[in-house]
């Protein structure tokens, strides 16, 4: 899975419930938790995420079990999460909805170009190269149907 896009740049330890806040969680409707992501760390973030790549620190994720935040992310049109490290639950909640997630510490300024390439384990940040923990093959065959309920439709 290769993918690029333009770096939003946020702060570690980024938990759920700034993900989606838990007054979006009353209705299933997932574009107004895409146009509610992030609001309460910057209202105008969802309107810079279509197309970006988020980098941000360690422990991105941590807080609730909430599925919500990883779909708003989806969503909302961010093309995959950069970070050192992720909340395991966050993680797999991202894996099985379809959302990358890249475990590296690289560095981000907003606006910086980002390629990935999940299987060979790059990322490469305004024209420097990274190596990356790569996905299992079985993670990556997931994002690449789509998710975990796709992934599992198209081997029946």
């Amino acid at each position: 899975m290769k993918a690029e896009g333009r770096a939003v740049c946020l702060p570690a330890d980024i938990d759920t419930d700034v993900v989606i806040a838990g007054r979006y969680l009353r209705t299933k409707d997932k574009s107004i938790w895409a146009s509610h992501v992030f609001e309460d760390l910057d209202p105008s973030l969802a309107h810079r995420l279509k197309g970006a790549v988020i980098v941000a620190g360690k422990n991105f994720g941590c807080g609730s079990s909430r599925e919500q935040a990883a779909i708003a992310i989806r969503e909302v049109g961010a093309v995959a999460v950069i970070a050192p490290s992720f909340a395991r639950i966050f993680f797999r909640n991202a894996i099985n909805v379809g959302l990358p997630l890249i475990e590296a510490d690289i560095p981000c300024d907003d606006g910086n170009m980002i390629k990935f390439n999940l299987a060979q384990g790059i990322v490469e940040v305004s024209g420097k190269r990274y190596s990356v923990k790569t996905l299992s093959p079985r993670m990556q065959e997931i994002l690449v149907a789509g998710g975990l309920v796709e992934y599992w439709r198209k081997r029946q």
